[in-house]
């Protein structure tokens, strides 16, 4: 059998409505791959069938008891066997040509790790589109990974510490500034994958309203200490009743 050469790191919390999607994506992408991967569900705390409908799927599945996605990816990583690593968002669909794109820059020698666009379709209202579109311009200018889809080395990932468990929110951006940190001084690059986006679903845009969403979001990145607080990051934690 080949080595193990990447892992999928999948944060998941009641994501039994959409992880069944995510990982049948997933498995079509990982089969049309010439790697040998693995997949990791981090259930983070659910009350819901999500352990159950990852093992079903054959997922490896690791309990992380603290309700925080920082903390669930790092399970996560922790645990991982691969060379590689992938965290993928449980509602968010891997397709064969990014995780070819996202293996081979790794494989390559000169990437430490990188992200991609986001896309999330037809978004209503043209505001939402907008801020979305806003988000992928900063993204690639400052080349900083969306936390649907980040990819790393396991080393970098380790060399870095992973996730800061101090925040609630904007952790990919924290872990994409110190995998930038961490290749530079290792003559490596931080890769944004240029040529596809990554579909993503856009829930939280139905489960709030357009302007609860553009407050919570702009609130959570521009008030400085609101990552710290998981009541001021409730568009990350909150789920309708």
């Amino acid at each position: 059998m080949p080595p193990l050469s990447y892992s999928v790191i999948i944060p998941a919390y009641n994501e039994e409505e959409w992880l069944p999607r995510t990982l049948a994506a997933l498995k079509n992408a990982m089969e049309q791959s010439s790697l040998r991967g693995e997949v990791i569900v981090v259930d983070n705390n659910s009350t819901d069938r999500t352990a159950d409908i990852a093992r079903k799927q054959g997922a490896r599945v690791i309990f992380e008891t603290v309700n925080q996605i920082a903390r669930a990816r790092n399970a996560g990583g922790q645990a991982a066997r691969g060379r590689f690593l992938l965290f993928l968002d449980a509602d968010t669909l891997m397709s064969p040509a990014i995780l070819k794109k996202a293996m081979a820059n790794l494989a390559g020698g000169r990437c430490c790790g990188g992200g991609i666009r986001l896309d999330f379709g037809k978004i209503r209202p043209a505001s939402a589109q907008i801020m979305v579109d806003f988000w992928n311009w900063i993204s690639l200018r400052f080349r900083l990974a969306a936390g649907a889809c980040i990819y790393c080395l396991a080393t970098a990932y380790r060399g870095t510490g992973g996730f800061d468990e101090k925040v609630y929110a904007s952790e990919e951006i924290w872990f994409s500034l110190a995998l930038q940190k961490w290749g530079k001084k290792r003559g490596m690059e931080f890769c944004m994958i240029t040529e596809e986006y990554i579909a993503s679903s856009d829930r939280k845009l139905n489960w709030f309203s357009p302007l609860q969403t553009r407050i919570m979001f702009l609130a959570a990145f521009l008030i400085p200490f609101a990552p710290y607080s998981k009541t001021l990051c409730r568009l990350w934690y909150k789920r309708p009743s």
